[in-house]
């Protein structure tokens, strides 16, 4: 006999799984206890949400789903902010929550929460297990619906007496069935087609770069087509690293906080090809006057994307990876007008990036391309949300490596745990989280869990007393009235870092920044940097 529990981690084991992040409670305390006997390490957060942020740095960095666990009730509703957090960003994780007796579910129990409807809207798909003997089909398919089509986070909430339950034996579906999931991968070559012949026409091409090219893991093919075409290329916040960002072919971020060459290029072509892309008002403000001056392709695996948020003319369904390399076999070679080279490559000689050093605070745009220059080359940005998000986005050098960020939710806390997933993912590379003294306090309780697994990553912490972004927004369009958003009474960051025995620094001026940063790579194990940020330095 096997009980439910045992077939829980079984799964976990055929799907290939090495480690898991969570938090226990009696709920999940069956599965715990088994977990505890196998040889899948676990990683023991200090708060839920964290742990789907951990899942999410780990998948990303991997490419393999993120396994994130948590108990009934406030455990599995902790969860939700980093569920969505990946659903936005297309990243996927396997979120096992424990849940009260199946006969006890309805009768608002201890710790009872209804957490597959709360999670509805943003898990690509979840289930509620009722029968123990459906554990290894539901987990087969968690796993095949988390890591194909587009990904995202799939939760399985398990009942305790069905992890306690006991069938007579385990047997593992070789695959998985889902009646009406069919992702489609090949995009149909009428389409392609007609892409190729637009492509053929164009006077001025140009590929828009998004996160669903780094997620069908499609680098090599992006390049080699940008190569062989010689169309330039701009990215979104999350399609950053694609192509190395010194490369004659990459203009940069498009965006309301991007480079003004970039948007110029985006809104001059006359044919724009959307890899991967959702268009969201981040990225292209006004997609239909985009769409009015030039054809729009439009290559995504989930085909809800496509002309969801822009007008599109030549739609393409399908993988990334398949269809660019398609592309590239039917397209000549170098048939972009260079004409139209040179123009985008005067456009972006004349943007200059901005920040002097400063003496008596870190001016944090040099300082990232300061820190840029020092890490090596496959090294891992993670960045937080606020300021620093695109202070890092638009200074930092990404070129052999990746650069993680919550591009669609804007989670703040984000970058700690998901920079410790990452690292654990990545154990051989660099890894880099960037963060505000706002978004710090969010999820500072997580260098306990660095420090408890002795996870070798390094965080910049940007100190300026300011919820950054906000009070931009309150002096451009709120009279300079600042709600709620000075810091006043937060802790000091080094002496926080000092009680978790930490390494640490403060710089206070650029040249020590950069020195510290220098010190602070060199070694191999944690460290804390805090850099004094001028209040009112700008976020471009």
């Amino acid at each position: 006999m096997v009980s439910g529990a045992e077939i829980m981690v079984k799964c976990l084991e055929k799907e290939g799984v090495t480690i898991a992040f969570g938090y226990p409670g009696a709920a999940i305390c069956p599965f715990y206890d088994i977990l505890y006997q196998s040889k899948i390490e676990h990683v023991l957060v200090r708060e839920e949400q964290n742990a789907a942020h951990m899942a999410s740095g780990y998948a990303r960095s991997c490419g393999k789903p993120g396994v994130c666990i948590a108990t009934s009730g406030p455990g599995a509703t902790n969860l939700i902010t980093g569920l969505a957090t990946a659903y936005m960003d297309s990243v996927p994780i396997i979120a096992i929550t424990g849940q009260v007796d199946s006969e006890l579910l309805g009768r608002d129990v201890f710790q009872e929460a209804d957490i597959t409807g709360a999670c509805e809207s943003f898990t690509k798909h979840s289930y509620l297990v009722k029968n123990t003997a459906d554990l290894p089909r539901v987990f087969k398919e968690a796993f095949h619906i988390a890591s194909t089509g587009r990904p995202g986070p799939v939760l399985i909430d398990v009942p305790f007496d069905i992890q306690k339950n006991e069938i007579p034996d385990f047997v593992y579906p070789e695959k998985a069935e889902i009646i009406g999931y069919k992702p489609r991968v090949e995009g149909h070559p009428i389409q392609i087609k007609k892409a190729v012949e637009a492509i053929a026409n164009a006077k001025r091409p140009l590929i828009c770069c998004g996160g669903g090219v780094v997620l069908a893991g499609a680098r090599e093919e992006m390049i080699a087509f940008a190569q062989h075409s010689g169309i330039p290329i701009v990215s979104t916040m999350m399609g950053l690293g694609v192509i190395p960002m010194d490369s004659s072919l990459y203009l940069g971020m498009i965006g309301s906080h991007g480079h003004k060459n970039a948007n110029r290029a985006m809104h001059e072509a006359d044919l724009v090809i959307l890899c991967g892309a959702r268009v969201g008002d981040r990225a292209i403000a006004a997609p239909e006057q985009v769409a009015e001056k030039a054809t729009v392709i439009h290559i995504d695996i989930d085909p809800a994307e496509i002309g969801k948020n822009m007008p599109v003319n030549i739609p393409i369904v399908g993988d990334i990876k398949k269809v660019l390399r398609v592309l590239a076999e039917k397209i000549s070679e170098k048939q972009t007008p260079q004409e139209w080279i040179d123009d985008v490559l005067r456009w972006k000689s004349e943007y200059v990036l901005r920040g002097e050093p400063q003496e008596n605070s870190v001016e944090p745009r040099l300082f990232i391309r300061d820190l840029s220059s020092l890490m090596d080359e496959n090294a891992i940005l993670v960045a937080d949300v606020g300021q620093n998000q695109i202070w890092a986005a638009n200074n930092f050098n990404v070129k052999e490596g990746r650069f993680l960020t919550s591009g669609g939710l804007g989670t703040m806390g984000y970058s700690l745990p998901a920079a410790l997933g990452a690292k654990l993912a990545k154990p051989h590379r660099q890894v880099v989280a960037v963060c505000g003294d706002g978004s710090f306090q969010m999820c500072m309780c997580e260098l306990g869990t660095l420090c408890q697994n002795d996870i070798d990553i390094k965080l910049i912490v940007m100190v300026n007393n300011r919820l950054g972004m906000v009070r931009e927004v309150q002096d451009r369009l709120y009279g300079e009235r600042h709600a709620a958003t000075l810091l006043d009474g937060s802790p000091n960051v080094v002496k926080i870092a000092e009680a978790y025995g930490l390494d640490t620094a403060v710089a206070t001026s650029n040249k020590q920044a950069k020195e510290l940063a220098a010190k602070m790579l060199a070694q191999k194990k944690p460290f804390v940097l805090a850099c004094l940020v001028d209040p009112d330095a700008p976020t471009i």
